[in-house]
């Protein structure tokens, strides 16, 4: 017969929050069993390899600065290649550099004359840089992003032209409605570190984490019908008694498993992938729309940015749209094709769609007045986990992790033996 302190902890979802859950148990000497519902683990963080191409699921970068992934990952494993600080800036048929000054000085002085911002708005650029940067930043009251960015007196071109795609494109959220605690979070990060891709996808990151656990504990296929504080029924009907149980799946699913009558929003974003002969960029840089108006919101060319990305003598090109359009894959790329005419010129007609990814819960919105770092949150006698508790990121998948496991283990201690 299993005594209690045989059984193992039993975490549900094998997303980013469930593997560094899974991880840190793991290492505590804690006996663990993560059940995930699909073939593979990551959750949102995904790639799939298409003719050699590497599509992560929707456009994603890895933020290079992030603390809690500085802890859990190894960045050289990774292979990591940085992107560019800065955009380019489509406005009309020209495109104008934004340069980072403190990255690229002479080119973020040729900024200040491109139709992209007013010359005071590097002066207070600076200003938001420093505040940003700040811990506490200054004790601000959390407003809407586009509140807080209208508090530094930047103007509405540099709002609209370059916050608004680049930003927006991060948020998913062009209105720039988010919290302005996410914002300044993120805006630090890009501050201090680097946008990069790894050398095989982002998929290479949750890959990276579940290889620090042993196989035999990780189910793949194994979707939960029913959790409760000592066990977790799955779909096929199978009971896995458990000493402790962490529920790690989004916040969507979570809210069914526990029978929670909150709903979480999300924010969608659709990718299209094409291939080229060659890169209408050639530099690993984004081109964010300036012009107010399109579907178009950036296009990035990922293997610009690490050549793994294409087959050798191609180009991966990645072509992004805010929310889920209501026209069909058809008339939306054809749609798109003529819009990107007018950026890049006939050579558009010669790309190649390879797959168009909708995808409407994206990222969990997180709108003013909820706290950057929440507390670990128990129903039903389980521990919840997810970036939707903390920052809606990477960063906040893996701290939210943590945090459950080590609330696990402190619960674990103080039970009898």
């Amino acid at each position: 017969m299993t005594t209690s302190n045989e059984m193992p902890v039993v975490i549900v979802g094998g997303g980013l929050a469930g593997l560094c859950c899974a991880k840190h148990l793991h290492a505590a000497g804690v006996p663990i069993r993560l059940i995930e519902a699909t073939e593979r683990v990551g959750g949102r963080v995904a790639t799939d390899n298409i003719d050699g191409f590497l599509l992560d699921r929707g456009f994603q970068v890895f933020l290079t600065a992030y603390p809690e992934a500085q802890r859990v990952l190894n960045h050289r494993a990774l292979g990591l290649r940085p992107f560019y600080r800065g955009a380019l800036v489509q406005v009309g048929a020209e495109r104008y550099r934004i340069a980072d000054p403190w990255s690229y000085p002479l080119a973020g002085l040729r900024s200040v004359f491109a139709p992209v911002a007013r010359c005071r708005d590097f002066r207070r650029v600076a200003r938001l840089r420093k505040e940003a940067l700040q811990p506490d930043a200054g004790g601000r009251k959390d407003v809407s992003t586009r509140h807080y960015l209208s508090s530094f007196g930047l103007s509405d071109r540099i709002v609209e032209r370059f916050f608004q795609p680049f930003f927006g494109g991060v948020l998913l959220d062009r209105e720039l409605r988010s919290s302005s605690t996410l914002f300044r979070f993120l805006f630090s990060m890009f501050a201090q570190g680097r946008a990069a891709l790894p050398a095989d996808g982002m998929q290479a990151i949750p890959a990276q984490i579940v290889a620090s656990i042993p196989d035999g504990l990780v189910q793949r296929n194994a979707a939960a019908a029913t959790v409760a504080s000592r066990f977790v029924r799955l779909e096929s009907g199978e009971q896995l008694d458990a000493r402790a149980v962490v529920v790690a799946t989004d916040a969507t699913v979570t809210q069914r498993l526990l029978s929670q009558r909150q709903e979480t929003k999300w924010n969608g974003s659709t990718t299209l992938w094409y291939a080229a002969e060659k890169s209408p960029v050639n530099e690993p840089i984004l081109v964010l729309n300036g012009n107010g108006e399109g579907l178009v919101n950036h296009v990035c060319v990922p293997s610009d940015v690490h050549p793994s990305y294409a087959p050798r003598g191609t180009a991966l090109i990645s072509v992004s749209h805010v929310g889920i359009p209501q026209a069909d894959d058809t008339s939306l790329e054809q749609a798109v094709r003529a819009e990107l005419a007018g950026w890049f010129g006939a050579a558009v007609d010669d790309w190649s769609l390879l797959r168009v990814d909708r995808i409407p819960h994206a990222l969990p919105r997180m709108m003013p007045g909820r706290p950057l770092e929440g507390d670990v949150l128990e129903a039903s006698g389980v521990t919840i986990c997810g970036d939707y508790l903390e920052t809606p990121s990477i960063n906040g998948a893996m701290v939210s992790g943590r945090r459950a496991a080590e609330a696990v283990i402190e619960d674990l201690r103080r039970q009898p033996e």
